[in-house]
């Protein structure tokens, strides 16, 4: 368990709650359990030197003074304060998964796939920036990056799709992202030419299925 601070600024002032780093993560993102995250049952203006907030002032600011949910309104639209360990372990992962990603993907210019300590050990040399969101929308960035260590390729399709005008707007955000080329006909229906990576293939056609309730129309373009 490890103890920090949830806070919020309002009207000018601070409010802040002892909490459970990681359940209080997880009530953030409306799981976890919020009796497990507080630590306390009191807020604070200022934490470290005990200043608690007056029920007047909670009062104007959350429309409660009930700590429960004062609490939980403080986790869930304020900052739950990250560790350095904690920070570190979710850079961590995220390297993880670009390594993982590479390793599945990504061949040498002659073809060969690199064993996943190489490509670690390049994207601490290039100093790759890994952003925290998914892999396959931060590719192209990162691949760019690496070149000046260790060049790699990662072998694509193209693929054309023909996304009914009622579904558009739900798949639009699935295939931005690898979009080359699109065309909005004057029905409303929408027709693009999208490049994926090989290995996201599947997964692709998987959510354009279920955004488009399996009604999109697809072919490969060689």
């Amino acid at each position: 368990m490890v103890n920090t601070t949830a806070r919020v600024k309002k009207g000018g002032k601070h409010y802040e709650v002892l909490v459970d780093l990681d359940e209080a993560l997880k009530v953030a993102k409306g799981d976890g359990n919020l009796n497990t995250a507080v630590l306390n049952d009191a807020v604070f203006h200022n934490l470290k030197s005990g200043e608690r907030a007056s029920v007047d002032d909670l009062e104007a600011q959350f429309g409660t003074s009930v700590f429960e949910e004062v609490a939980e309104k403080v986790i869930r639209n304020g900052e739950v304060v990250r560790t350095a360990d904690s920070m570190n372990k979710d850079q961590d992962l995220k390297y993880k998964q670009v390594v993982d990603f590479l390793v599945r993907n990504a061949v040498s210019p002659e073809g060969r796939p690199y064993t996943p300590d190489r490509i670690m050990k390049a994207l601490k040399e290039a100093h790759v920036n890994v952003k925290n969101k998914p892999v396959e929308s931060q590719v192209e960035e990162i691949l760019d990056q690496l070149g000046k260590v260790l060049p790699l390729s990662i072998e694509r399709k193209k693929v054309k799709l023909l996304i009914p005008a009622i579904h558009s707007g739900k798949a639009y955000g699935i295939i931005k992202e690898f979009m080359i080329k699109e065309d909005w006909k004057n029905n409303g229906d929408l027709e693009v030419l999208v490049e994926v990576p090989s290995g996201l293939l599947m997964d692709f056609y998987d959510k354009v299925n279920s955004a488009t309730s399996g009604s999109v129309m697809s072919e490969e373009v060689k």
